[in-house]
C-alpha cells in the first residue's frame, strides 16, 4: 500500500480544501410570472404550469 512520504500539516491540508464549501444558489425572477427559481431550470407557477427561460412548456391539466 502507499504511504505518504511525510506527513501533510493541517495549514496546507486546510489550503487545498478552501474551494470545498457550499455556495449559494443563484436565483432569478421570471418576467412573466415573477416566480424565484434556479438558473437553467425548470419551475411551476402556482397554477401547476411548467415553465423555462419564461416560455410554457407543460400547461397544468385542468380538473373537473
Amino acid at each position: 500500500m502507499a504511504h505518504p512520504k511525510s506527513k501533510i500539516s493541517k495549514q496546507r491540508r486546510n489550503k487545498r480544501r478552501t474551494h470545498h464549501s457550499v455556495d449559494v444558489p443563484q436565483l432569478a425572477k421570471c418576467k412573466t410570472t415573477e416566480e424565484i427559481h434556479l438558473y437553467h431550470r425548470t419551475y411551476q407557477d402556482s397554477d401547476g404550469n411548467t415553465y423555462y427561460r419564461g416560455k410554457m412548456l407543460i400547461k397544468a391539466a385542468d380538473e373537473i
